[in-house]
């Protein structure tokens, strides 16, 4: 039987050697596959760009998506998807010592537009801790576009108990 659990969780992803770094804080919703495998799901707050509110106009009457987060979470391999914004979604799968994909999506503002870019990824270090249900995920991967490296990353979720 598929059992769940909400809980608070702050995830953070870190670039060690770039400016880029992101941190959210949300409740997220466990859900439990089998003694190894867990699903979490959690609806990331809006990001506002300082930028974005200059050059665009006004979208107070506009209705927002919100972005969806899910993380398929093993000892062994990670897949993390956002979709929900309409301008960008993204999936990335890390498995330790193992060259993964990351893949975007852009979508364009007409109808019809919009553009794939894959990437690949190499995982350095994967550690999910927790006994009975996960409490800390802590991810370092390196970001490669061909023969090109896009910087190294370090991920931390953090779930707090009840």
């Amino acid at each position: 039987m598929l059992t769940h659990h909400h809980r608070l969780v702050s995830l953070s992803i870190v670039s060690t050697d770039l400016p880029v770094w992101s941190d959210v804080q949300a409740i997220a919703t466990i859900y439990q596959r089998d003694q190894e495998r867990f699903h979490l799901l959690l609806t990331e707050p809006k990001v506002a760009v300082d930028h974005e509110q200059r050059d665009q106009p006004s979208t107070q009457n506009q209705p927002s998506t919100p972005r969806l987060l899910w993380l398929e979470m093993s000892p062994y391999r990670i897949t993390m998807t956002m979709q929900g914004d309409g301008k960008l979604s993204y999936r990335h799968h890390w498995e330790r010592g193992v060259y993964g994909i990351s893949r975007y999506w852009l979508q364009g503002g007409q109808a019809g537009l919009g553009s794939q870019l894959q990437l690949r990824n190499f995982t350095r270090r994967l550690n999910l801790d927790g006994k009975t249900l996960p409490e800390r995920l802590h991810l370092e991967y390196e970001l490669w576009s061909d023969k090109i490296q896009l910087g190294s990353y370090v991920l931390n979720l953090d779930i707090q108990a009840d």
